[in-house]
């Protein structure tokens, strides 16, 4: 069972004739009633020729000159300021492709569209290497955001802190396991009763962890549906929820829900840089925050394979 954070858009035929164009900075605080092509306009300074819907969030906009971008409207000005930041320090590693920002202002993202096609197996091979070089681009800390992103930021629709840490099992087990543990039993998809083996996993992370890593750039929240298979042959992340972290996690995540040609990514990346000895063992330990985030989100089916993995981390 698995249920995503967010879509990746689907590509339909025609765009809305819509006609709006104003100048801007960028970075104005557009007003919440704004639709997509407004705010493209504004944030682009350029005149918009048409728009499609893709959700109630997301539209194709057209320009004037040919051009179209995606926007994006957040639920939070951090959410958007957050992901803002989170393309532009996955982008400046120069490693795997990223959508270019336009800009963003308080509710709205702009950014380049993927013109998607198939997935390939060397299109994973090269994922996988790049991957592996991101990871390697590294961060401050664990926990550390991305230059300009907010300490309070979110992971799909759930609030996500970024509070630095030396530590990653401390870290991992204070800012992404028993925060979202706490929130689940609130909501009741996990039971008061069934925390002990969660907590236990959290007690035992100094020697379930492996061998010491440095912070990893990573994009946090990896699976398949922010990977998009590009029609250059590349693979293209989005909407990300970047901070640094251990590397085994982004690859955790991308097992949780899938990914096409896994065996092929998971290749590239160890020619590029290879694992730790007993990584796949640990893959349960890593989906421990993804699935606690579920659980908060999407209800007790979670919170079960939440409860499951931390087992399983514990054999």
């Amino acid at each position: 069972m698995s249920r995503p954070f967010h879509g990746a858009p689907s590509r339909g035929p025609t765009l809305v004739s819509v006609h709006t164009g104003f100048p801007s900075d960028g970075q104005s605080d557009g007003a919440d009633s704004d639709g997509p092509g407004v705010a493209a306009a504004r944030i682009t300074g350029r005149t918009v020729r048409g728009e499609r819907r893709l959700s109630a969030a997301l539209a194709e906009v057209g320009l004037d000159d040919g051009q179209s971008v995606m926007v994006k409207r957040g639920d939070d000005p951090s959410a958007v300021q957050a992901e803002a930041a989170g393309l532009r320090w996955l982008a400046d590693a120069g490693t795997v492709r990223v959508p270019d920002v336009h800009g963003h202002d308080r509710r709205w993202l702009v950014t380049d569209v993927v013109a998607q096609g198939p997935p390939t197996a060397r299109a994973g091979v090269r994922f996988g290497r790049g991957l592996a070089a991101l990871h390697a681009a590294g961060a401050p800390a664990f926990g550390a955001p991305p230059p300009g992103g907010p300490v309070d930021a979110y992971i799909g629709l759930a609030p996500m802190r970024n509070v630095p840490g030396t530590d990653w099992p401390r870290w991992y087990a204070e800012h992404r396991v028993l925060p979202y543990l706490r929130e689940a039993v609130d909501r009741g998809t996990i039971r008061p009763a069934e925390t002990a083996v969660i907590e236990r996993v959290c007690e035992r992370l100094p020697e379930l962890a492996g061998p010491a890593e440095p912070p990893a750039r990573l994009h946090g929240d990896l699976w398949n549906g922010n990977v998009l298979w590009g029609a250059d042959g590349q693979a293209w992340l989005i909407d990300p929820a970047a901070h640094g972290g251990h590397r085994e996690t982004d690859l955790a995540m991308l097992h949780l829900f899938g990914c096409p040609h896994l065996e092929h990514v998971l290749d590239g990346y160890q020619q590029a840089a290879p694992l730790a000895h007993g990584w796949a063992d640990r893959v349960a330990l890593h989906q421990l925050f993804p699935l606690l985030v579920h659980a908060v989100l999407f209800g007790r089916g979670y919170g079960e394979q939440a409860l499951a993995a931390a087992r399983r981390a514990l054999v």
